[in-house]
């Protein structure tokens, strides 16, 4: 029996005419309806004709959750009075719920991607509805491009809507009209809200770090347990409280013990019974249900009246170049906390806490990272190949994806054979993405069952699609006996996913053989088999031990095992699982597979190199004939005659490193480099530069032929730098005899000594006994630009810097001359020394010589 009154009081049904009209004129629509107004449950039944008097209508609802498809369909189906399976059915991924009178199906976005690419008219299907596009999940972007492709070219009798809690809509009006050149499609939007909500900011004490990686203070944990117990005091109902992980839901469900409530721990990999639990409502007791981020969107939690909100979530992130993905800890967006916040209002009034202040609102980011921009996209760039478009340069993407990623990405589909050169899925891809899982896991099925057996490749390829808990160590070979044996909920999804691809195998391959008898026929043990149909899933994760419990990747990135972990023993290893802390200079290993070095080079063979290698290495050339898997050094041999070439750039990126005091530098040739470089910097042309990166720019021009002729370190030393650096001066114009006049060496100076001149400064110096310039005016200069003097004292001590001489005989010597005649008395210190006869000697001295002074 339909539940009239429940429907009733759905706010979005006041948009339902709206969003009919819109669909009857354009065929498409984006739907702007906020959390809790029933745009999941109510719009599907009724564009099925399920509820009200409209036509009946095949309806496909995608979810990004499959937590939210179940908790969707079970609503729809209560709201029905009927059981799911009946008008309402659901299908995720290892599990399907529909029968022959079922119009409403939800499902996943990736079970939709999976039907797009085997029928991209998707037959039978009337209107498709993607719920939650505000996530930025980067499937629910791909099927709507896709869809949208579809409605111009294929299907324009398709309906289309893009369903969205928050005020992003006319970015999405604007796409789903951008390939029939349409027009932005209509905007609906309900303007009821589900139940008031209070908020109030609960901020944490002072002296919380923030969270980095997936890093989060326990000063904060107790924070949040602190104002659940304080929402349980103050309110009525169960509350809702949101945390960025499992981790952190595990400690703080230890920080909650001994509170008046039942404690549940509500993630994407609790046991769908344990999921089934949390959504069907209490049996009398209160309850504290711990979630992360699958609670948002989609789903009614029953008896929630509070939400505790900690602020954070977890977004993925990739390093592309070492093939390592990661979980970063971010603060929540703002249409994320709407979302968190409505969770409270579905049913009645309610409160939500949010642990951060009130002004932090505005710090913020609007809306979650879109996932295109820091996700593997292996599996999307297969999808758009396999669509026929590699680039994804036709489709209708709010943003398109990175240049780079994109880029590491093909490098993997080439790596495993499921593109061609330019791009183009090819068979072996389109058999890939049959299966449903990311290329690299396709590849380790395909090509693992022959070798180990199609069971068993099954089996393993499930344990890496779905990493196992913890508690089961990080052998994998040992993880996968323990599922084996295991009654937990994790198993149970497991041999779930292992059926599936059992008999995705035959589809993939275009065999019809029953999968009951494709058993093990190949007679290597189990961790023979985990470790080759790992490596062919990571083969650049193939790792070799650098000693205690150290490896060194074929993707270059070093790794480590967990202290005490019986991999570290071990030559070689398959890692399934590992994440780089950013301030880690290893990656961790979490989950990896002994295997055999034969094993390993045989599956990632690709990766297999020879050549010779002559290299700038710990202070010295070095040539060698070397073998490699990808970074790893197999073996090597000295190169007797290495080719000169690549012995040159070894030793100019020798100079690079380590400076061009590998050479012979005399005073005289620093001294050169230096006049040279005061030169170039006043004058400029045909003066050269001689920086470091200008030297190497031209060293063919200045050490030609001693570098051609130096084969290791000691010969770069032999090299005289400055007959060298004689070849960059000028000759060619004639400018070069005027090296001496334009910036000399040294300056005769009114006492007739030769003085010496610094160019290595910003201006030149002369360091000169301040008596020596008694008689002289001004200032010398050099290139039209006056000499910095540093004065000095009889005993070769600063006195005095000027660059205005005239001055300084006017208005500085007067203080310089009171201090110098107390210490000096056996100089002469003249009242004019403008006037005064310059001198190197003392008073006596100048008296035996016949001279005297005033």
């Amino acid at each position: 029996m339909i539940r009239t009154d429940a429907l009733d009081r759905l706010p979005v049904r006041e948009a339902v005419p709206a969003l009919l009209a819109a669909l009857d004129e354009r065929g498409t629509a984006v739907l702007h309806s906020p959390p809790g107004t029933g745009k999941t449950t109510l719009v599907p039944l009724v564009l099925a004709g399920l509820v009200g008097a409209g036509p009946g209508r095949r309806v496909l609802v995608a979810e990004p959750r499959r937590m939210a498809v179940r908790a969707a369909a079970q609503r729809m189906a209560w709201l029905l009075g009927q059981e799911p399976g009946q008008s309402v059915g659901f299908t995720v991924r290892g599990q399907r719920s529909v029968g022959p009178s079922t119009r409403v199906e939800v499902v996943t976005t990736g079970v939709l991607l999976q039907r797009l690419q085997r029928d991209p008219e998707l037959a039978g299907v009337d209107v498709v509805l993607i719920d939650e596009c505000h996530e930025r999940h980067l499937d629910a972007d791909t099927a709507l491009a896709f869809l949208a492709d579809v409605r111009a070219t294929l299907r324009p009798e398709l309906k289309l809507i893009a369903a969205s809690a928050t005020g992003d809509s006319p970015a999405w009006a604007d796409l789903l009209g951008t390939l029939d050149a349409s027009g932005p499609a209509p905007v609906v939007s309900s303007s009821g809200t589900g139940f008031e909500v209070a908020v109030h900011f609960a901020p944490p004490p002072a002296g919380i770090r923030p969270a980095h990686g997936t890093w989060v203070d326990a000063g904060l944990l107790r924070h949040v347990a602190g104002t659940v117990r304080l929402a349980l005091d103050r309110h009525p109902g169960d509350v809702l409280c949101f945390l960025p992980g499992t981790g952190e839901i595990a400690r703080t469900a230890g920080m909650l013990d001994g509170v008046e409530a039942e404690v549940l721990q509500l993630h994407g990999r609790a046991p769908a019974a344990v999921q089934d639990a949390v959504l069907s409502g209490s049996k009398g007791r209160r309850r504290v249900v711990l979630a992360t981020s699958v609670a948002e969107s989609s789903l009614t939690v029953p008896g929630v009246r509070v939400v505790v909100d900690s602020g954070l979530a977890r977004e993925p992130r990739t390093d592309h170049a070492r093939g390592l993905g990661s979980l970063a800890t971010v603060p929540v967006s703002i249409a994320a906390a709407t979302q968190r916040r409505g969770r409270a209002g579905r049913e009645a009034a309610g409160a939500v806490y949010r642990c951060w202040a009130e002004a932090d609102d505005l710090r913020r980011p609007r809306f979650p990272s879109p996932e295109i921009r820091t996700a593997d996209l292996a599996s999307f760039a297969l999808r758009v190949s396999c669509w026929g478009d590699p680039s994804a340069a036709g489709l209708a993407l709010l943003d398109a994806p990175p240049a780079g990623a994109m880029a590491a990405a093909r490098e993997v589909l080439a790596a495993v054979g499921a593109v061609d050169t330019s791009g183009r899925a090819t068979e072996r891809g389109i058999q890939m993405s049959r299966i449903g899982l990311h290329p690299r896991l396709a590849r380790a099925l395909l090509d693992g069952a022959p070798a180990v057996g199609e069971r068993r490749a099954a089996e393993i390829v499930a344990l890496l699609s779905e990493e196992p808990p913890r508690e089961y160590g990080d052998d994998l070979a040992a993880a996968w006996r323990a599922a084996r044996h295991g009654r937990d909920g994790y198993t149970a999804r497991w041999r779930a996913e292992t059926r599936r691809l059992a008999s995705a195998l035959p589809e993939a391959t275009g065999r019809g053989e029953d999968s009951s008898s494709r058993g093990d026929r190949s007679g290597i043990g189990d961790d023979t088999a985990a470790g080759l149909v790992t490596a062919l899933a990571f083969p650049e994760r193939v790792a070799r031990t650098r000693g205690a419990g150290a490896f060194l990747m074929a993707s270059g990135t070093a790794a480590e095992v967990r202290g005490g972990s019986g991999l570290g023993g071990v030559s070689w290893l398959a890692v399934a699982v590992a994440d780089r802390p950013m301030t880690a200079a290893a990656a961790r290993v979490r989950l990896a597979a002994v295997v055999e070095e034969d094993i390993a080079l045989s599956a990632a063979g690709h990766l297999l190199s020879a050549g010779e290698e002559v290299r700038w290495h710990d202070g010295d050339v070095v040539a060698r004939s070397v073998r490699r898997l990808g970074a790893i050094e197999l073996s090597a041999q000295p190169l007797r005659n290495p080719p000169a070439d690549l012995v040159r750039e070894a030793l100019l990126d020798g100079l690079r490193r380590e400076g061009w005091g590998l050479l012979r530098w005399t005073r005289e040739a620093h001294d050169l480099r230096h006049r040279l470089g005061f030169l170039h910097r006043e004058l400029g042309s045909p003066w050269a530069d001689v920086s470091d990166e200008a030297l190497l720019a031209r060293s063919d021009e200045w050490l030609e032929p001693e570098l051609s002729r130096a084969k290791r370190r000691s010969d770069l030393g032999r090299i005289p730098a400055r007959e060298a650096l004689q070849r960059l001066m000028p000759w060619a114009s004639g400018q070069a005899a005027r090296l001496e006049e334009l910036a000399p060496e040294r300056i005769e100076v009114p006492s007739g000594s030769r003085i010496r001149v610094d160019y290595s400064g910003a201006q030149p110096v002369l360091a000169v006994k301040l008596q020596e310039l008694f008689g002289l005016g001004q200032t010398p200069s050099v290139a039209g630009v006056p000499v910095l003097l540093h004065l000095l004292s009889p005993a070769g001590r600063p006195a005095a810097v000027t660059a205005d001489l005239a001055s300084f005989w006017k208005e500085g010597y007067r203080s310089v001359r009171a201090e110098l005649r107390g210490r000096y008395p056996k100089h002469p210190w003249p009242l004019d020394p403008s006037t005064a006869e310059p001198t190197r000697h003392t008073k006596a001295r100048m008296a035996k010589g016949g001279s005297r002074e005033p």
